[in-house]
């Protein structure tokens, strides 16, 4: 049996979130993967299948792909180079460095950063690990949902899954998931901040758009150009996928509710999606007849938080505030 380097994470019933919607509120703890996000699962099975010969592995990352990979490569004895945009925390280069990572910070955005990673893989004959466009990680990200169902038990499953979206990785690994267990009526609600919104300025649009510029604080959703698989499974018309944003602000108060409330501090791409329990957004896709008025469990990816601490909170909160 081949060895994971990711967690089955616990799956916490949230009393708090329940009574914001009306309903049971499961909240999948992705946040305390050793890597800090659910990245680990995908990147991990992908480095096993593709790096153990490996020179050495190259990722581009504003964050959490970026810490997995080197949590991933220092595990597998392998080199690591992370390739980080400008705009990336301080926080998050001295965390990759911690793991034994090579960091370099290309350009002001992931698309000029993975642009990079790409030529080091070509020049120096590294191993390219995508943060998120890979079947190979889908494949990974998909274990989360059968450990839910093997958590929630035989004839019980989620009224709707909340998750945050960024290049699409975690939203193709969730579907994938679902597919897996026999899920595919659970609607899932895809969540972004305003500004950091491929995946719905593609469903919008009806293709595939590269947004002209990421003005979201929510940098871990930075992706100008989502995944293709995402966008044609929003075209599918055996899902039902909700696409919805929310502001900046309303991440970040998320993140917050949340820090009082569970005692768990994430950071704003996954406030994205905590963001539609505590902005009564899965009320109104209720009054609008988009999701059910008597929902059974709702499934929330805590997707994760290792690029915010205190100091970055304090910064946000000054920065979104005045």
């Amino acid at each position: 049996m081949e060895k994971h380097f990711h967690l089955n994470t616990p799956l916490l019933e949230s009393v708090s979130m329940s009574k914001h919607v009306g309903t049971i509120v499961y909240l999948k703890m992705e946040n305390s993967q050793p890597s800090g996000s659910f990245k680990i699962r995908g990147i991990g099975h992908l480095c096993q299948q593709l790096a153990r010969q490996s020179k050495g592995v190259v990722c581009s990352s504003g964050g959490n792909a970026g810490m997995a990979a080197a949590y991933v490569a220092r595990k597998m004895g392998v080199p690591a180079t992370i390739i980080v945009p400008s705009s990336s925390p301080q926080l998050v280069v001295q965390r990759l460095q911690d793991q034994g990572a090579t960091v370099k910070m290309i350009g002001r955005v992931w698309d000029d950063a993975n642009a990079e990673a790409l030529r080091l893989a070509e020049t120096e004959g590294l191993t390219y690990v995508p943060p998120f466009d890979h079947p190979l990680l889908w494949q990974g990200h998909a274990t989360m949902i059968s450990e839910v169902a093997a958590s929630l038990g035989p004839g019980v499953k989620p009224g709707a899954v909340l998750v945050a979206v960024g290049g699409g990785g975690l939203l193709c690994g969730v579907i994938q998931g679902l597919k897996d267990v026999g899920w595919t009526d659970v609607p899932i609600v895809a969540m972004e901040t305003v500004g950091a919104d491929c995946f719905n300025a593609a469903v919008k649009a009806g293709r595939v758009v590269t947004l002209d510029d990421i003005t979201s604080e929510a940098k871990c959703l930075g992706a100008k150009t989502v995944c293709k698989k995402a966008f044609e499974y929003s075209q599918c018309s055996e899902l039902t996928i909700i696409s919805e944003l929310v502001t900046d602000q309303q991440a970040l108060h998320a993140v917050e509710t949340f820090l009082d409330e569970e005692r768990v501090l994430v950071e704003m791409a996954c406030g994205a999606a905590l963001a539609a329990v505590y902005s009564r957004l899965i009320h109104r896709l209720q009054d609008e007849g988009r999701l059910p008025t008597q929902l059974g469990p709702l499934l929330v990816i805590v997707c994760g938080g290792s690029s915010v601490d205190m100091e970055q909170l304090a910064y946000l909160k000054h920065k979104l505030h005045t």
